[in-house]
Protein backbone atom coordinates (compact mmCIF):
# COMPACT_ATOMS: atom_id res chain seq x y z
CA UNK A 1 0.00 0.00 0.00
CA UNK A 2 1.51 3.59 -1.21
CA UNK A 3 2.04 6.16 1.59
CA UNK A 4 -1.37 8.28 2.22
CA UNK A 5 0.16 12.01 1.07
CA UNK A 6 -0.79 13.41 4.25
CA UNK A 7 0.62 11.20 6.49
CA UNK A 8 3.70 11.62 4.15
CA UNK A 9 3.41 15.22 5.06
CA UNK A 10 2.88 14.75 8.93
CA UNK A 11 6.19 13.01 8.82
CA UNK A 12 7.93 15.54 7.89
CA UNK A 13 8.87 16.49 11.46
CA UNK A 14 7.71 14.65 14.76
CA UNK A 15 6.22 18.00 15.78
CA UNK A 16 4.18 18.76 12.59
CA UNK A 17 0.07 18.62 13.26
CA UNK A 18 -1.78 18.15 10.53
CA UNK A 19 -5.57 20.29 11.15
CA UNK A 20 -8.38 20.47 9.57
CA UNK A 21 -9.57 23.75 8.15
CA UNK A 22 -13.08 23.40 8.16
CA UNK A 23 -15.61 21.61 10.93
CA UNK A 24 -15.61 17.37 11.29
CA UNK A 25 -19.11 17.54 10.56
CA UNK A 26 -18.53 18.01 6.67
CA UNK A 27 -15.92 15.72 5.98
CA UNK A 28 -17.46 12.72 5.47
CA UNK A 29 -19.68 14.69 2.97
CA UNK A 30 -16.52 16.24 1.09
CA UNK A 31 -15.33 12.79 0.83
CA UNK A 32 -18.43 12.19 -0.88
CA UNK A 33 -18.37 14.77 -3.33
CA UNK A 34 -14.44 13.83 -4.07
CA UNK A 35 -15.16 10.42 -4.55
CA UNK A 36 -17.84 11.03 -7.15
CA UNK A 37 -15.96 13.35 -9.88
CA UNK A 38 -13.58 9.64 -10.03
CA UNK A 39 -16.90 7.41 -9.87
CA UNK A 40 -16.36 4.22 -12.45
CA UNK A 41 -12.64 5.24 -13.13
CA UNK A 42 -9.16 3.96 -12.86
CA UNK A 43 -8.65 6.66 -10.14
CA UNK A 44 -11.03 5.64 -7.67
CA UNK A 45 -9.80 3.03 -5.57
CA UNK A 46 -6.39 4.96 -5.05
CA UNK A 47 -8.57 8.02 -4.25
CA UNK A 48 -10.94 6.08 -2.16
CA UNK A 49 -7.62 4.39 -0.22
CA UNK A 50 -6.53 8.26 0.30
CA UNK A 51 -9.22 9.96 1.65
CA UNK A 52 -9.47 7.08 4.02
CA UNK A 53 -6.34 8.07 5.52
CA UNK A 54 -7.16 11.50 5.85
CA UNK A 55 -9.38 11.11 9.15
CA UNK A 56 -5.88 8.94 10.67
CA UNK A 57 -3.85 11.91 10.12
CA UNK A 58 -5.88 14.82 11.41
CA UNK A 59 -5.10 16.21 15.26
CA UNK A 60 -7.08 19.18 15.07
CA UNK A 61 -9.21 21.22 13.64
CA UNK A 62 -10.32 24.96 13.47
CA UNK A 63 -13.46 26.50 12.32
CA UNK A 64 -14.74 30.15 11.94
CA UNK A 65 -18.16 31.77 11.38
CA UNK A 66 -17.77 31.14 7.17
CA UNK A 67 -17.06 27.44 8.25
CA UNK A 68 -20.10 27.21 10.83
CA UNK A 69 -22.54 28.42 8.30
CA UNK A 70 -20.84 25.80 6.14
CA UNK A 71 -22.10 22.73 8.05
CA UNK A 72 -25.54 24.33 8.15
CA UNK A 73 -25.65 24.15 4.49
CA UNK A 74 -24.77 20.58 4.53
CA UNK A 75 -28.04 19.62 6.14
CA UNK A 76 -29.84 22.67 6.63
CA UNK A 77 -32.66 19.92 7.69
CA UNK A 78 -31.38 18.77 10.47
CA UNK A 79 -29.83 22.24 11.36
CA UNK A 80 -33.33 23.92 10.64
CA UNK A 81 -34.95 21.34 13.46
CA UNK A 82 -32.48 21.85 16.23
CA UNK A 83 -32.62 25.54 15.75
CA UNK A 84 -36.54 25.48 15.84
CA UNK A 85 -35.93 23.00 19.09
CA UNK A 86 -34.14 25.94 20.80
CA UNK A 87 -36.45 28.36 19.54
CA UNK A 88 -39.55 26.58 21.42
CA UNK A 89 -36.92 26.02 24.13
CA UNK A 90 -36.88 30.25 24.74
CA UNK A 91 -39.35 31.72 23.28
CA UNK A 92 -38.30 35.59 24.23
CA UNK A 93 -35.10 34.45 23.57
CA UNK A 94 -33.74 37.18 20.34
CA UNK A 95 -32.09 35.77 16.97
CA UNK A 96 -28.83 36.95 17.84
CA UNK A 97 -28.96 34.63 20.93
CA UNK A 98 -30.29 31.33 19.41
CA UNK A 99 -28.24 32.08 16.38
CA UNK A 100 -24.85 32.13 19.26
CA UNK A 101 -26.39 28.78 20.39
CA UNK A 102 -26.39 27.25 17.25
CA UNK A 103 -22.87 28.34 16.90
CA UNK A 104 -21.85 26.49 20.26
CA UNK A 105 -23.70 23.28 19.30
CA UNK A 106 -21.92 23.40 16.26
CA UNK A 107 -19.00 23.64 18.06
CA UNK A 108 -19.66 21.36 20.51
CA UNK A 109 -21.02 18.15 18.16
CA UNK A 110 -17.13 19.09 15.79
CA UNK A 111 -15.23 19.20 18.94
CA UNK A 112 -16.80 15.60 20.11
CA UNK A 113 -15.27 14.00 17.25
CA UNK A 114 -11.83 15.06 18.23
CA UNK A 115 -12.11 14.31 22.23
CA UNK A 116 -10.99 10.80 21.66
CA UNK A 117 -7.64 12.22 20.04
CA UNK A 118 -7.14 14.75 23.06
CA UNK A 119 -7.63 12.21 25.89
CA UNK A 120 -5.24 9.53 24.40
CA UNK A 121 -2.71 12.36 23.84
CA UNK A 122 -3.03 13.70 27.10
CA UNK A 123 -4.69 17.15 26.50
CA UNK A 124 -1.55 17.89 24.05
CA UNK A 125 -3.42 17.46 20.51
CA UNK A 126 -7.40 17.24 20.05
CA UNK A 127 -8.37 20.71 19.48
CA UNK A 128 -11.16 22.33 17.61
CA UNK A 129 -10.87 25.98 17.71
CA UNK A 130 -14.66 27.75 18.17
CA UNK A 131 -14.31 31.81 17.15
CA UNK A 132 -15.62 34.65 19.28
CA UNK A 133 -18.26 36.97 17.28
CA UNK A 134 -16.15 38.86 14.82
CA UNK A 135 -18.40 41.58 15.55
CA UNK A 136 -16.74 42.45 18.61
CA UNK A 137 -13.33 43.09 17.63
CA UNK A 138 -12.73 45.82 19.62
CA UNK A 139 -14.42 44.78 22.74
CA UNK A 140 -12.33 42.88 24.82
CA UNK A 141 -14.64 42.43 27.78
CA UNK A 142 -17.25 40.97 25.96
CA UNK A 143 -14.85 38.45 23.62
CA UNK A 144 -13.47 36.97 27.15
CA UNK A 145 -16.61 36.18 28.71
CA UNK A 146 -17.49 34.79 24.91
CA UNK A 147 -14.45 32.84 25.15
CA UNK A 148 -14.66 31.72 28.48
CA UNK A 149 -18.42 29.71 27.89
CA UNK A 150 -16.82 28.93 24.54
CA UNK A 151 -14.52 27.23 25.95
CA UNK A 152 -16.63 25.77 28.89
CA UNK A 153 -18.61 23.42 26.33
CA UNK A 154 -15.73 20.71 25.87
CA UNK A 155 -12.21 21.04 27.33
CA UNK A 156 -10.93 20.33 23.96
CA UNK A 157 -12.40 23.28 22.76
CA UNK A 158 -9.34 26.15 21.87
CA UNK A 159 -10.93 29.97 21.55
CA UNK A 160 -9.94 31.89 18.32
CA UNK A 161 -9.28 35.48 19.56
CA UNK A 162 -8.67 38.59 17.11
CA UNK A 163 -4.82 39.48 16.46
CA UNK A 164 -5.92 43.24 16.91
CA UNK A 165 -4.92 44.94 20.02
CA UNK A 166 -8.34 44.24 22.16
CA UNK A 167 -7.94 40.37 21.30
CA UNK A 168 -4.20 40.03 21.91
CA UNK A 169 -5.16 41.27 25.48
CA UNK A 170 -8.12 39.26 25.79
CA UNK A 171 -5.51 36.52 24.95
CA UNK A 172 -3.27 37.29 27.42
CA UNK A 173 -6.44 37.33 30.13
CA UNK A 174 -7.65 33.96 28.76
CA UNK A 175 -4.08 32.66 29.37
CA UNK A 176 -3.90 33.59 32.93
CA UNK A 177 -7.18 31.97 33.24
CA UNK A 178 -5.25 28.38 31.56
CA UNK A 179 -7.78 28.74 28.23
CA UNK A 180 -6.09 27.74 25.22
CA UNK A 181 -6.76 30.50 22.46
CA UNK A 182 -5.93 30.11 18.76
CA UNK A 183 -4.94 34.17 17.87
CA UNK A 184 -6.38 34.82 14.44
CA UNK A 185 -7.14 37.35 11.59
CA UNK A 186 -3.10 37.73 11.56
CA UNK A 187 -0.94 38.94 8.81
CA UNK A 188 1.95 40.41 9.88
CA UNK A 189 5.09 39.89 11.74
CA UNK A 190 4.50 42.23 14.39
CA UNK A 191 0.92 41.16 15.32
CA UNK A 192 2.84 37.48 15.46
CA UNK A 193 5.60 38.71 17.90
CA UNK A 194 2.72 40.96 19.75
CA UNK A 195 0.78 37.40 20.17
CA UNK A 196 3.58 35.63 21.66
CA UNK A 197 4.38 38.24 24.32
CA UNK A 198 0.84 38.39 25.51
CA UNK A 199 1.10 34.77 25.96
CA UNK A 200 3.93 34.76 27.62
CA UNK A 201 2.44 37.67 30.08
CA UNK A 202 -0.33 35.36 30.40
CA UNK A 203 2.03 32.38 31.22
CA UNK A 204 3.34 34.28 34.05
CA UNK A 205 0.21 35.09 35.74
CA UNK A 206 -0.65 31.57 35.44
CA UNK A 207 1.95 30.09 37.06
CA UNK A 208 1.92 32.54 40.34
CA UNK A 209 -1.41 31.79 40.24
CA UNK A 210 -0.96 27.88 40.19
CA UNK A 211 -3.50 27.73 37.35
CA UNK A 212 -3.55 24.32 36.08
CA UNK A 213 -1.82 24.61 32.19
CA UNK A 214 -2.54 21.31 31.88
CA UNK A 215 -5.28 21.65 29.17
CA UNK A 216 -3.83 25.01 27.85
CA UNK A 217 -2.29 25.73 24.76
CA UNK A 218 -1.55 28.36 22.22
CA UNK A 219 -1.05 28.79 18.42
CA UNK A 220 -0.84 31.54 16.65
CA UNK A 221 -2.62 31.72 13.01
CA UNK A 222 -1.18 33.18 9.72
CA UNK A 223 -3.50 33.38 7.26
CA UNK A 224 -0.62 32.94 4.71
CA UNK A 225 -3.65 32.99 1.19
CA UNK A 226 -5.51 35.72 2.39
CA UNK A 227 -2.25 38.41 2.65
CA UNK A 228 -0.98 37.01 -0.40
CA UNK A 229 -4.28 37.70 -2.27
CA UNK A 230 -5.69 40.95 -0.84
CA UNK A 231 -5.83 43.77 -3.55
CA UNK A 232 -3.91 46.38 -1.37
CA UNK A 233 -0.73 44.07 -2.01
CA UNK A 234 -0.91 44.61 -6.03
CA UNK A 235 -1.27 48.06 -5.28
CA UNK A 236 1.46 48.62 -3.41
CA UNK A 237 3.42 46.54 -5.84
CA UNK A 238 2.02 48.59 -8.69
CA UNK A 239 3.19 51.79 -7.06
CA UNK A 240 6.80 50.71 -6.75
CA UNK A 241 6.44 49.19 -10.37
CA UNK A 242 6.75 45.34 -9.34
CA UNK A 243 5.01 42.98 -10.82
CA UNK A 244 3.43 40.42 -9.12
CA UNK A 245 3.27 36.56 -10.21
CA UNK A 246 1.87 33.47 -9.12
CA UNK A 247 5.44 32.48 -7.71
CA UNK A 248 6.28 35.43 -5.74
CA UNK A 249 3.10 36.18 -4.60
CA UNK A 250 3.36 32.97 -2.43
CA UNK A 251 6.71 33.47 -1.23
CA UNK A 252 5.47 36.44 0.08
CA UNK A 253 3.52 34.40 2.73
CA UNK A 254 5.89 31.65 2.98
CA UNK A 255 8.90 34.60 4.18
CA UNK A 256 6.62 35.89 6.83
CA UNK A 257 5.38 32.96 8.27
CA UNK A 258 8.66 30.79 8.16
CA UNK A 259 10.67 34.13 9.52
CA UNK A 260 8.26 33.61 12.67
CA UNK A 261 8.64 30.11 13.07
CA UNK A 262 12.72 31.18 13.61
CA UNK A 263 11.83 34.21 15.53
CA UNK A 264 9.83 31.64 18.18
CA UNK A 265 12.41 29.16 18.41
CA UNK A 266 15.09 31.41 19.06
CA UNK A 267 12.94 33.63 21.84
CA UNK A 268 11.69 30.62 23.63
CA UNK A 269 8.11 31.58 23.11
CA UNK A 270 5.61 28.91 24.14
CA UNK A 271 3.02 29.85 21.41
CA UNK A 272 3.24 26.96 18.11
CA UNK A 273 2.65 28.99 14.86
CA UNK A 274 -0.17 27.46 12.65
CA UNK A 275 -0.30 28.47 8.89
CA UNK A 276 -3.75 28.83 7.71
CA UNK A 277 -5.92 30.01 4.11
CA UNK A 278 -3.56 27.55 2.10
CA UNK A 279 -3.57 28.10 -1.76
CA UNK A 280 -3.27 25.80 -4.47
CA UNK A 281 -0.46 26.77 -6.28
CA UNK A 282 1.62 28.17 -8.21
CA UNK A 283 1.98 25.72 -11.91
CA UNK A 284 5.63 25.05 -11.75
CA UNK A 285 7.37 23.80 -14.84
CA UNK A 286 4.09 22.81 -16.22
CA UNK A 287 2.47 20.70 -12.65
CA UNK A 288 0.55 22.07 -9.87
CA UNK A 289 2.07 22.69 -6.39
CA UNK A 290 1.10 23.74 -3.32
CA UNK A 291 3.61 25.48 -1.86
CA UNK A 292 1.83 26.44 0.94
CA UNK A 293 2.71 22.91 2.48
CA UNK A 294 5.39 22.04 0.42
CA UNK A 295 8.21 25.10 1.37
CA UNK A 296 6.88 25.32 5.30
CA UNK A 297 6.99 21.86 6.31
CA UNK A 298 9.52 19.77 7.90
CA UNK A 299 9.43 21.84 11.01
CA UNK A 300 7.67 22.17 14.23
CA UNK A 301 4.01 23.68 13.34
CA UNK A 302 0.18 23.24 12.87
CA UNK A 303 -1.23 23.38 9.27
CA UNK A 304 -4.78 23.73 9.20
CA UNK A 305 -5.99 22.48 5.67
CA UNK A 306 -8.64 23.99 3.66
CA UNK A 307 -10.68 19.96 2.16
CA UNK A 308 -9.79 21.77 -1.64
CA UNK A 309 -5.99 22.02 -0.88
CA UNK A 310 -5.90 18.45 0.74
CA UNK A 311 -7.68 17.38 -2.47
CA UNK A 312 -5.15 18.92 -4.55
CA UNK A 313 -2.14 17.56 -2.10
CA UNK A 314 -3.23 14.06 -2.52
CA UNK A 315 -3.61 14.27 -6.05
CA UNK A 316 -0.54 15.84 -7.09
CA UNK A 317 1.69 14.79 -4.34
CA UNK A 318 1.15 11.23 -4.00
CA UNK A 319 3.91 9.42 -3.46
CA UNK A 320 6.59 12.36 -3.82
CA UNK A 321 9.61 12.76 -1.59
CA UNK A 322 8.93 15.41 0.35
CA UNK A 323 11.47 18.33 1.70
CA UNK A 324 12.71 17.36 5.38
CA UNK A 325 13.18 21.14 6.48
CA UNK A 326 11.09 24.47 5.62
CA UNK A 327 12.08 26.16 2.02
CA UNK A 328 14.94 29.13 2.11
CA UNK A 329 13.20 32.03 0.13
CA UNK A 330 15.58 32.81 -2.85
CA UNK A 331 17.38 36.11 -2.57
CA UNK A 332 16.12 38.10 -5.92
CA UNK A 333 12.50 37.07 -4.75
CA UNK A 334 13.28 38.46 -1.14
CA UNK A 335 14.67 41.64 -2.68
CA UNK A 336 11.70 42.21 -5.08
CA UNK A 337 9.77 41.42 -2.02
CA UNK A 338 11.17 43.78 -0.17
CA UNK A 339 10.94 46.53 -2.45
CA UNK A 340 6.96 46.68 -1.92
CA UNK A 341 5.59 48.54 1.31
CA UNK A 342 2.94 46.31 1.73
CA UNK A 343 4.88 42.92 2.09
CA UNK A 344 7.49 45.29 4.10
CA UNK A 345 5.60 46.21 7.00
CA UNK A 346 4.30 42.58 6.61
CA UNK A 347 7.75 41.36 7.51
CA UNK A 348 9.23 43.77 9.25
CA UNK A 349 8.84 44.44 13.25
CA UNK A 350 7.85 47.70 14.59
CA UNK A 351 4.35 47.76 13.97
CA UNK A 352 2.27 49.60 16.72
CA UNK A 353 -0.57 47.03 18.06
CA UNK A 354 -2.78 50.14 17.83
CA UNK A 355 -3.01 49.84 13.83
CA UNK A 356 -3.60 46.00 13.41
CA UNK A 357 -7.02 46.57 13.00
CA UNK A 358 -6.31 48.88 10.09
CA UNK A 359 -4.14 46.42 7.70
CA UNK A 360 -6.29 45.83 4.92
CA UNK A 361 -6.21 41.82 5.45
CA UNK A 362 -7.32 42.47 8.85
CA UNK A 363 -10.32 44.52 7.37
CA UNK A 364 -11.07 42.46 4.37
CA UNK A 365 -11.64 39.57 6.43
CA UNK A 366 -12.92 40.64 9.71
CA UNK A 367 -15.89 42.27 7.34
CA UNK A 368 -15.83 38.79 5.56
CA UNK A 369 -16.08 36.70 9.16
CA UNK A 370 -19.19 39.34 10.40
CA UNK A 371 -20.73 38.70 7.00
CA UNK A 372 -20.96 34.93 7.46
CA UNK A 373 -22.10 35.56 11.08
CA UNK A 374 -24.69 38.16 10.02
CA UNK A 375 -25.74 35.60 7.20
CA UNK A 376 -26.26 33.04 10.01
CA UNK A 377 -28.31 34.90 12.23
CA UNK A 378 -30.58 36.41 9.57
CA UNK A 379 -31.36 32.13 8.49
CA UNK A 380 -32.38 31.61 12.55
CA UNK A 381 -34.44 35.02 12.24
CA UNK A 382 -36.66 33.57 9.17
CA UNK A 383 -36.62 30.37 10.82
CA UNK A 384 -38.09 32.38 14.16
CA UNK A 385 -40.62 33.93 11.90
CA UNK A 386 -42.00 30.75 10.07
CA UNK A 387 -42.63 29.47 13.65
CA UNK A 388 -44.53 32.62 14.61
Amino acid sequence: MAENPLAALAATHPDLEVWFDSSPLILASWKAEVLAKVAATAAEARCEERLDGVWDTLVGCTTNPPLTAQVVEYDPKAWGLQVDELIRKAPGASDAEVMWQLYTGVVRAGAERFLPVFESSMKRLGYLSGQVDPRILDDTGKMVAQAVALHAVSPNVMVKMPGVREGILGITLLTALGIPTNATLVFTTSQILAVAEAVRAGLEIARCNEVDLSGWRSVCTMMLGRFEDNPAFDESAASVGVAIDQELRRWAGIAIFNQAVRLYASRGYESKMLAASMRVGPVSDGRTRVWHLEKICGQPIVMTIFPSVIEAWLEHYDGEELPIGPARVPSEALDTLTRVPYFREGYEEGQPAGGFADHPAVLATGASFAEATDGLQAWVRDRMAALR
